[in-house]
Parts: C-alpha cells; structure tokens; sequence
C-alpha cells in the first residue's frame, strides 16, 4: 500500500482515500503514459478507483450559491468516495488557474480536501490541498 510521508499522517482527512487516488494514478500513467486527453485520464482514473472499491463520479456538478440563488457551475473533474474533489490536467505544468479552480471547487462544496492531477509530462505529479489550509501542497510524487 501506497504510504503518504508527512509529520502526522495518521490526522490527514480522507487518508485511505487520498492513498487510493495517488496509487490509482500511477497506474494510470504507468499503463498510458502521457499524452492523451484530459478525458481519456478521467475515465481511466474512475475504472482504476472503481477496481480498488471506490466510488467515482465524473464530471459532477458542482453549483456556486450567493445568498440562496444559484449563480455558476463547475464540474468537477472526479469525486471520489463523496469526499475528495480530483481535477485532472494534461499540460506540461500546472497553473495558478488551476489551483484556484481546485479551491473554488472546494469552498463550493464545503469539502475540504482536493487533488490535482498532472498526466501531462514523462513523470506523473499529483499534488493535494486542504481547503482550510488554502494552497498547501502534502504531496509531490514521481514516477522512479
């Protein structure tokens, strides 16, 4: 089992599922490599979590309320046992746009945990956040 390094490991939120996505995506770039569709990704990602025994919706809608009405959508790119918002990228790099995207995704839902996967380069990167902690990256892998 994949083990996540950190000073206190056993109080991260959702650890068993955060462990599940980050193996989960390994396999998925270890199996596809680099260079397709975001979409291609996700729905590798979802067969992959649903063979470990976990629930995977993609493309779940995410709505942004301002005092009572409804007034955007996201759609998120996985969520993954209800708890863990995962958004998936294919560029060489990641963005600042798309960690505020992550962000907003979470503050929209009241979740608090969310990752953003990178499949766009020869090494896999996934990093995770906290939304009570805004940017806070727990976790930088590499394929070895």
């Amino acid at each position: 089992m994949l083990e996540i390094e950190g000073e206190h490991p056993d109080k991260l939120l959702h650890r068993a599922t955060t462990e599940a996505i980050i193996g989960a995506a390994f396999e998925v770039h270890r199996e596809l490599g680099y260079g397709f569709l975001e979409r291609v990704y996700q729905r590798a990602l979802q067969v992959e979590l649903l063979r470990r025994s976990a629930t995977a919706e993609i493309e779940k809608r995410i709505q942004v309320h301002y005092k009572g009405a409804v007034v955007g959508d996201y759609d998120a790119d996985v969520l993954v046992d209800g708890c863990v918002i995962v958004e998936i990228k294919v560029a060489p790099q990641y963005d600042r746009r798309d960690e505020a995207q992550l962000l907003n995704e979470l503050k929209a839902t009241g979740l608090k945990v969310g990752m953003l996967l990178n499949f766009g380069r020869a090494n896999s990167n996934t990093n995770a956040w906290s939304s009570e902690s805004a940017f806070h990256p727990c976790s930088s892998v590499a394929e070895k």
